[in-house]
């Protein structure tokens, strides 16, 4: 289940950050699983740590943006 819903943060992810053709599945995986765990410790130190399964599916998206976000300015994904 970690596989499926780490897949669809991150293609989803790769899609607003414009990485899309960039990253194939296991990219997509890998920045989706990563990202979340980026973004639920995030939003732990801001306290956002409950709500509902639409927030955390937000939450998580949001780390694999900035995760996204951080390994294009070291140079892994090339701005579309």
């Amino acid at each position: 289940m970690t596989l499926i819903i780490g897949g669809i943060v991150g293609w989803l992810a790769s899609i607003i950050m414009k990485t899309n053709e960039q990253m194939g599945l296991i990219a997509n995986i890998i920045v989706g699983i990563i990202g979340s765990v980026l973004g639920f410790w995030i939003a732990g130190l801001l306290g956002f740590e409950e709500g509902g399964a639409i927030i955390r599916f937000i939450i998580a998206i949001g780390g694999a943006v900035l995760l996204i976000f951080i390994l294009r300015a070291i140079g892994v994904f090339k701005k579309a």
